[in-house]
Formats: structure tokens, C-alpha cells, sequence
């Protein structure tokens, strides 16, 4: 199968990414090992946002000045788009599948990142979704529509595939996600033969479990990768950025589909997480995403790794 390429820039002077404190570092990514499981954060590019997308719904009095703290342009968005991949035994698993051609010209760039540590599309056995937005799910596909990784099984939480194969969904999602939608429900229909569902609390593969973290999108999953006794959460885009939601997760965000429950969800995991100081992989958290919570007097910190 001819798997044609779109290149914008090789893989690693697209990420260029520094080398991370108790971590085996390439120029390219960020390596984790727990037991057998080797874990890679690897890049797509990256996302240009209004900063309305994130907030408009937040009380601009007190917004500002938490902004201008952690240097933060109120005005634009330039999230990385972190993606993980985990590598066991026989298993090659993407968690997400990146934007593709399609969606944002700085994204897109996930092959070429792969290409870095040897791994080819067809190298891909598992990939496992935290959501169908399109900077998650829109990789699939080649630039001529066909699937780009022809050896890969998907599997995405029941909750989140109901949702976006609805048909009433692009008439209820609102004028600025209807391409949403129906980019979904179109990538979803060509892989629902290789598809797997799973809820929250199973063990999808051998030492990762979904955790259901809900509002981002309806049947948005973190995944808790475990080997003994160390862990790590793949957070997708439950915790969507590294200064509002954590200086202040209870506020209501306009990238969220149900902004109170994700609200609810952020103020949840940030508790647990920098309680436990677990790590975690954040989709759209500074540098690669690496990093762990930390409680401070005025709401929290991403510490990064990376």
C-alpha cells in the first residue's frame, strides 16, 4: 500500500525539545520507560487559537492579570499537540492519532516525528483515542482519504463513539463545531469494522486502564499506564492547557462541550494528581507534555519534564 506524505519540516527541527531531567532524551521526543512499557511524547505540530476559544466565558477582571503573570497572551493560543506512543512486546500503540492534513497548517507533522525513532504507519498495531476532536482523530487518513496506518486496530470509549456517530449531533453541537462533527462521524464510519469500545475502569490492554474524564467532550478517557508500582496518566485534553486550567480549573472553559462538567473534572484530577504527584502527558501542555501538578497558595503549576 502506497502511503503518500505531506512534509512540512523533519521531525526533529519541528520539535526541538530539550533534554528532560530523568529522561532518556532525543532531539525529537521525550522517552519514559516503566518496566517493559516504553513510552515516547511525541509532536504533531502545533494548534493557532483565538484566545476567546479558551476565554470567553472567564471573568475578564480577574483573568487578565492571572494572563499577564504566567505571560500569557490573552488575545492568542499556540498549544503543542503531544502525542503519545507506547511500545510492549509486539504492541505499537498510538494514544490519538493527530490532525492530519486537513485541520491547522502547523499541525500534521506526526509522521515525520515518527520517523525519528524508526516506527512507519504500518508499524502501528493499536491506536487508542481520548476523544474525536479533530486534531485527535483526523490523522487516520492520508492525504488522499484512505486510512494511513493499514495495520492498526482502534478503540475508543462507547460513550464518545455514540455521540459522534448520532446523527442529530451536527444539528446540536453549534455553528463552530459542525465540521467537528461531521469530520468525525465520516473517519469514524471508514474505521468501524477495526473498531473496539471500552468504558470506564477497563483495562484495554495490559496495564493501561481508561478513566473516564468527562466535558471536554461527552466520552472524553484518560488512561492510567501502570507497571508495578509506577504510573503515568495520559490526560488528552482533560486538563487542555498549562496556565488557566491550572491557576484556576474551576473556572468554565469555551473549549469545552459541557464546561461545567469539565470544570468539575479539572478541579478533580488536579487534586488527585498533585496529591499523588503522578505524572502525566498532557495533549496540549507546554513543551512535550511531560510534567506533574504541583499545589501551590494561589491555585496550581505544571511542572514540567521536558
Amino acid at each position: 500500500m502506497k502511503l503518500p506524505r505531506r512534509r512540512f519540516m523533519s521531525g526533529a527541527t519541528a520539535l526541538g525539545l530539550g533534554a528532560a531531567y530523568g529522561l532518556q532524551s532525543r532531539p525529537a521526543h521525550a522517552q519514559v520507560a516503566l518496566g517493559d512499557m516504553k513510552l515516547d511524547v511525541v509532536s504533531d505540530g502545533s494548534l493557532t487559537l483565538p484566545g476567546s476559544f479558551i476565554f470567553g466565558p472567564m471573568p475578564q477582571d480577574e483573568l487578565l492579570p492571572i494572563l499577564e503573570r504566567l505571560g500569557q497572551s490573552p488575545e492568542t493560543l499556540t498549544p503543542p499537540c503531544n502525542v503519545t506512543l507506547m511500545r510492549q512486546g509486539d504492541r505499537t500503540v498510538l494514544f490519538d492519532a493527530g490532525s492530519g492534513s486537513d485541520f491547522s497548517p502547523n499541525s500534521g507533522i506526526l509522521q515525520d516525528s515518527l520517523d525519528v525513532l524508526g516506527v512507519a504507519p504500518e508499524d502501528i498495531t493499536d491506536i487508542v483515542f481520548t476523544h474525536a476532536h479533530p486534531d485527535h482523530l483526523w490523522g487516520i487518513l492520508d492525504d488522499f482519504d484512505d486510512p494511513l496506518f493499514p495495520s492498526a486496530r482502534y478503540m475508543i470509549g462507547k460513550t464518545e463513539w455514540d455521540y459522534w456517530m448520532n446523527p442529530n449531533t451536527v444539528d446540536e453541537i453549534g455553528d463552530a463545531r459542525v465540521s467537528f462533527a461531521v469530520g468525525a462521524k465520516r473517519r469514524l464510519e471508514l474505521i468501524e469494522d477495526q473498531i473496539a469500545f471500552f468504558g470506564d475502569g477497563d483495562e484495554i490492554m495490559p496495564g493501561v486502564a481508561a478513566r473516564a474524564t468527562l466535558g471536554h467532550t461527552p466520552g472524553h478517557m484518560a488512561f492510567e499506564v501502570r507497571q508495578g508500582s509506577e504510573s503515568l496518566i495520559i490526560i488528552g485534553d482533560s486538563i487542555g492547557n498549562d496556565h488557566i486550567a491550572f491557576a484556576r480549573p474551576e473556572w468554565q472553559s469555551g473549549s469545552d462541550q459541557d464546561p461545567e462538567t469539565a470544570a468539575a473534572t479539572r478541579v478533580s484530577l488536579m487534586d488527585q494528581l498533585s496529591h499523588e504527584k503522578t505524572r502525566v502527558i498532557g495533549f496540549h501542555l507546554t513543551g512535550n507534555g511531560l510534567g506533574y501538578v504541583e499545589k501551590g497558595a494561589d491555585g496550581y503549576t505544571f511542572v514540567t519534564e521536558g
